[in-house]
């Protein structure tokens, strides 16, 4: 008698939370989340007057998410020339992001997603969450995030829809990717 032995892969997908996701022309549902700064930030009071890049991003205060939030700061004259404002998005709690923000003088707004409800309305994959641990300018620090984001951005117009989404981003390249396509769209 043979037996046989059938093994599932089962991956990490933007299904796997049950994540329903955002297409290009889709307008983005309304949302609220809590700022870098304790504040309520909500999509429907930003939307209408400049395109807004959200980007998803792992965890604050690790080598690619510092790089693209550093590209963002540095590129932030050429971002506002084509009317765009940056906000980014992670599983960090309030106080990681404080200091992430301040830390690297970002100078856009970084929004709380602890339990993961926003990636799920643009589709993004979540996993656990965690505690980041580390020295920054000699000084130790713990930060921690509920969920862990994939990295994604999208771009969302003035009517509050997706005009551009990549799935595939590449952290050091983020930024002229997006800028490059707004000097197209403006």
């Amino acid at each position: 008698m043979k037996t046989l032995i059938i093994f599932l892969t089962i991956g990490f997908t933007s299904s796997l939370y049950g994540q329903e996701g955002l297409e290009k022309g889709d307008k983005v549902p309304s949302f609220s989340a809590v700022t870098d700064n304790g504040e309520i930030w909500n999509l429907e009071d930003e939307t209408g007057e400049q395109y807004m890049v959200i980007y998803f991003y792992p965890a604050a205060m690790t080598g690619g998410c510092t790089a693209q939030a550093c590209n963002y700061r540095d590129m932030s004259s050429e971002l506002n020339s084509v009317n765009a404002k940056i906000i980014g998005v992670s599983g960090d709690n309030v106080e990681g992001l404080t200091f992430f923000k301040k830390a690297h003088n970002l100078n856009f707004t970084l929004l709380s997603d602890e339990e993961g409800k926003i990636a799920k309305i643009f589709g993004v994959p979540v996993r656990d969450g965690g505690i980041v641990k580390n020295e920054f300018n000699g000084q130790p620090f713990e930060l921690q995030r509920g969920v862990t984001t994939g990295r994604w951005t999208f771009i969302i117009d003035k009517k509050g829809e997706v005009v551009y989404k990549n799935e595939q981003v590449n952290a050091s390249k983020d930024t002229e990717e997006v800028l490059s396509f707004l000097k197209r769209a403006w």
